[in-house]
């Protein structure tokens, strides 16, 4: 069993802004494996399939980013997901656009998604892709550039982030994190 969680806002209005890009990576992991994302339950947009005989569920928290954890924690109680068969695809300042950062723990870094997910599952060990979505430039403040979309000179790097970061999710289906992590880092 898998479980692959991507971060973001709820809303048209969120579509295709930076903090959103754990949604795009799932609605594009969804497309890829034939899965539809049409069922909810505790504040999340989810869907099931089976992937060479592996059940995987993909979800998309609806809670808000801050409060992601509201959503997460509950639902893995209620399928009986260990954290060990989880990885989170979140949004990162601290990277180059479209550039990926795979983990197998960590602190939140000051992400409230990722906060509120430590807080609601009482650890930090957890799998996750950090996706580069840069830092602001000319002054301005992380919440505006955060909820921006992404420049036209960033839009290729992105689409390979985030097919890169598909397929790492895919490989894990397949493999040992530590191999994707290998494979998919940088």
């Amino acid at each position: 069993m898998k479980l692959f969680i991507g971060l973001g806002n709820p809303g048209p209005r969120f579509d295709g802004t930076r903090h959103n890009i754990g949604f795009e990576v799932i609605d594009r992991l969804a497309e890829s494996l034939n899965i539809e994302m049409q069922q909810s339950k505790f504040k999340g947009l989810y869907g099931t399939g089976i992937v060479d005989g592996e059940k995987i569920f993909l979800l998309k928290p609806l809670t808000y980013m801050n409060v992601s954890g509201e959503c997460v924690g509950p639902f893995m109680d209620y399928f009986q997901i260990p954290e060990e068969d989880m990885l989170v695809v979140y949004d990162d300042l601290d990277t180059l656009p479209g550039k990926l950062r795979l983990r197998t723990k960590g602190s939140a870094g000051g992400h409230n998604g990722i906060k509120s997910m430590i807080a609601h599952l009482g650890t930090q060990e957890f799998k996750r892709i950090r996706f580069g979505i840069g830092r602001p430039t000319n002054g301005q403040a992380v919440p505006d550039f955060v909820l921006n979309r992404f420049s036209k000179d960033e839009q290729a790097d992105v689409m390979d982030g985030v097919e890169r970061a598909v397929k790492a999710c895919e490989a894990f289906v397949h493999t040992s994190f530590d191999k994707v992590m290998n494979k998919f880092n940088g």
